[in-house]
């Protein structure tokens, strides 16, 4: 069944086209009534990272000043120092997840309903050249998406972003030399990485889209249902919608076919540069 409500609108066509981080920015001003909450979770992130950081300091005096040197004293003291560590790690961590996701879905309500509130007002002239399907997936599916963003994207971004400078400082300071190493061969690991994640990306976005047709064909055939039963076009609709469906889930078998190996490729970089720079270490 087709109609002029399902020809994709030009800014759909083109928007997973877009790789412009800035536009996040423009949900600064959905966290801002919330700015007490957005605090706590920066200062729960920060005191997690410095957490794990100092975890590894603690294991290694519990070690070397304990185990090693046997010293029942110093043993005591390392065990309450690490569980001292572990209790503020486990807080800080509570408190980041909740408050993270907390914002999430209260930015994706009220971004639901600034859209919702907008759609209602659009001119007749805007649902004649866009699917119904269409208008709804941006309500319910992209918004979820930038949910996924704010709980988990974001926050492990900052997170890693954290733990890799304070790693590299502690590098430093222990081993200025295996650290050249170890910044020698980041690169090697990541370019590949980044380049082969991209790929990933716009298998989601094509993913995703199909998702929306799959979505807008339901609907249509739906409404019209007494027009398609009337002119006997059941069958028509069923292959139609079979169609859709199989080259759907042929997208989404691509994607996890991608994510897979990119999940493999990243195992195999990554613990082969740890082996590379542990030899170079003994060495």
């Amino acid at each position: 069944m087709e109609s002029g409500s399902q020809v994709m609108s030009p800014e759909a066509a083109g928007r997973g086209k877009s790789r412009d981080l800035r536009h996040l920015r423009r949900l600064a001003r959905y966290l801002a009534p919330y700015r007490l909450r957005v605090v706590g979770a920066v200062v729960a992130l920060v005191v997690a990272a410095a957490s794990v950081l100092s975890l590894g300091v603690g294991l290694r005096y519990l070690v070397d000043s304990g185990f090693a040197g046997d010293n029942a004293r110093a043993l005591d003291h390392a065990l309450e120092a690490v569980l001292v560590v572990i209790l503020a790690l486990a807080v800080a961590t509570y408190l980041r997840a909740y408050l993270v996701n907390w914002l999430g879905e209260r930015l994706v309500a009220d971004l639901r309903e600034q859209i919702y509130a907008h759609v209602l007002r659009l001119s007749p002239a805007f649902f004649e050249t866009r699917r119904t399907g269409e208008v709804i997936s941006r309500l319910t599916t992209d918004t979820t998406v930038i949910q996924t963003v704010m709980s988990m994207g974001i926050t492990q971004a900052l997170r890693n972003l954290l733990l890799l400078l304070g790693g590299t400082v502690l590098l430093t300071v222990t081993n200025p030399r295996l650290t050249g190493f170890i910044l020698l061969v980041v690169p090697v690991v990541v370019v590949p990485i980044v380049v082969f994640g991209r790929r990933v990306r716009h298998l989601s976005r094509l993913a995703q889209d199909k998702i929306a047709a799959v979505s807008s064909h339901i609907e249509e055939t739906i409404n019209a249902i007494r027009t398609v039963q009337a002119f006997t076009q059941e069958e028509r609709e069923s292959r139609d919608f079979v169609a859709r469906s199989e080259t759907a889930f042929l997208t989404a078998a691509r994607r996890a076919r991608a994510r897979a190996l990119l999940a493999a490729f990243v195992i195999t970089l990554v613990f082969g540069a740890i082996v590379v720079v542990l030899w170079i270490g003994g060495h």
